[in-house]
């Protein structure tokens, strides 16, 4: 299965990078479509979901027609993959009880949402969104089941979610090296009028080149954002944030052994894997994305909180060191900045009378809430509080937003949002849905800890160690904005969660 499966994958990206930069023409991606297709009906079922994990970010809207070019490939595997799991057999066994907690709590928020259709203005529009849902959790239902029954899938899995991590971290870096040998203008038209057009279709590559999120502004000031292969620069850090458990245990897991002080354990060497840490928290912090950078100094603090939480639940040594040892590659991200500093200044990376500062500058703003966008997200935050005490219990509809902020429905395209995770949920499906939310991460984030505490294996206690940081860094990050609905962050994130349930799943057997 490797070699096949390393192969066909190879195949898939040079044959889009070729569809993506132009240099083959567009309608050859309905070919490479065809032939994953037949690929994923021909190969073992736990393949084909190992070869989606991997390609969650190179995944290509059709051009079927003229007018309707925006269907992503990755709608049509995840229901292949899905379909060839199902049967009438597990239709039963998932309806049969006794059910866990996390089976409630997303049936309850998923018939939340489905009245909230009631209220929504725009009925289509929310049956739309609730079916992007559901389509986005197909292959994290199949990967809780094939973690059930077989433990192994889940190490297999974490080699795969490494992989596009690693990736999108590579191209933000070539990215970046395009800087350098074009303009900023012509970086738009490559970037922006090319490979975004490419990858997601002229009516998303519109949208986004006319409200793109790929430049910073003050004032006379502007700097240029990174976000790789992404349609913005908020699902960009957001994807590389869900994806660095997944590295880390690939990078460490061969260098730890039980017996191991936390001294020799940062003797020990890692696989070669280890250097691609620093290189995605650089990508992060060139994504510009403050509340990302906010969240990460947050998520410092909250290490210190988990570190006195062991000693208090008088944990093994083994767990400590790990936990201490994992989160000290925390440090890299803050030193970075010192790298990122003559990168946001350079000629090649802005367009400004005053470079110097820029970086200072963009740091600066997080507390500045006169600074424009952080005054419009104000805005948006009071009028997502007024609209929930107008409708407390199931909100103005799944995918209603633009009706909060008083704009035309047309604008959830354009990615009209709350810029805030949490009152997104409460303006969209009421308060009820909030609280079973926090309730399901709260439950998540327990079950998360319970599993590293109880793992034997030392790429899943990594794995696991390392989201207890990530995922609260991504979860605070919510906090300024809604960009981990994003598809492909939200693809990752799901699989993620699955992954941890099904594992906590198989420790409460042992």
């Amino acid at each position: 299965m490797p070699k096949r499966i390393n192969f066909v994958f190879i195949v898939y990206l040079v044959f889009i990078g070729l569809v993506v930069t132009g240099i083959l023409p567009r309608w050859l991606a309905n070919v490479a479509a065809a032939g994953l297709v037949v690929y994923f009906l021909a190969v073992p079922l736990e393949e084909s979901v190992l070869f989606f994990a991997r390609s969650i970010p190179f995944f290509v809207a059709l051009p079927l027609t003229a007018g309707f070019d925006s269907l992503n490939l990755w709608r049509i595997l995840s229901l292949v993959i899905f379909l060839r799991w199902l049967d009438f057999e597990k239709i039963k066994l998932f309806f049969r009880p006794p059910f866990s907690t996390i089976f409630y709590l997303l049936l309850a928020i998923f018939l939340l949402a489905l009245l909230s259709l009631t209220q929504a203005a725009g009925y289509i529009l929310a049956v739309k969104r609730l079916i992007y849902f559901i389509n986005l959790s197909l292959v994290a239902i199949v990967v809780y089941d094939l973690i059930s029954k077989h433990r192994e899938f889940s190490r297999k899995l974490i080699v795969n979610l490494a992989i596009p991590t690693v990736s999108v971290a590579l191209i933000g870096l070539l990215q970046l090296a395009s800087t350098y040998l074009m303009n900023i203008f012509q970086f738009v038209d490559f970037w922006g009028g090319v490979v975004e057009r490419n990858l997601f279709g002229n009516v998303w590559a519109d949208i986004a080149i006319k409200a793109n999120t790929w430049f910073a502004y003050y004032g006379e000031q502007i700097s240029l954002r990174l976000f790789s292969i992404f349609p913005d620069s908020h699902s960009f850090p957001i994807f590389l944030i869900a994806g660095l458990p997944a590295v880390l245990a690939l990078s460490l897991a061969a260098a730890i052994r039980p017996e191991m002080s936390l001294k020799s354990l940062y003797k020990a060497r890692g696989r070669l894997w280890v250097v691609m840490v620093p290189v995605i928290f650089l990508a992060v912090i060139l994504s510009g994305t403050r509340g990302m950078w906010a969240a990460g100094l947050v998520t410092g603090l909250l290490i210190a909180g988990l570190v006195y939480l062991l000693r208090k639940k008088k944990a093994d040594n083994y767990h400590k060191n790990i936990f201490k040892y994992v989160a000290s590659y925390l440090i890299f991200f803050f030193i970075l900045f010192g790298v990122a500093y003559p990168i946001f200044a350079s000629p090649q990376f802005q367009l400004s009378k005053d470079s110097s500062k820029l970086l200072a500058n963009r740091v600066r703003s997080l507390i500045n809430f006169s600074e424009t966008s952080n005054a419009r997200r104000i805005e948006i935050w009071k009028a997502s509080l007024t609209s929930i005490k107008k409708h407390p219990l199931l909100g103005v509809g799944i995918g209603n937003f633009p009706v909060v902020v008083g704009e035309d429905l047309a604008r959830a395209k354009a990615g009209s949002s709350a810029h805030n995770l949490y009152l997104q949920i409460a303006a969209e499906l009421g308060v009820p849905a909030l609280i079973l939310a926090l309730y399901f991460l709260w439950f998540l984030l327990a079950g998360c800890w319970r599993n590293f505490l109880l793992e034997d294996s030392s790429q899943l206690t990594i794995y696991f160690a390392a989201s207890l940081i990530f995922i609260p860094w991504n979860l605070l990050y919510s906090l300024t904005d809604v960009a981990i609905f994003d598809e492909r962050a939200f693809l990752i994130f799901s699989i993620s969660v699955a992954l941890l349930i099904a594992c906590g799943k198989q420790n409460d057997k042992h």
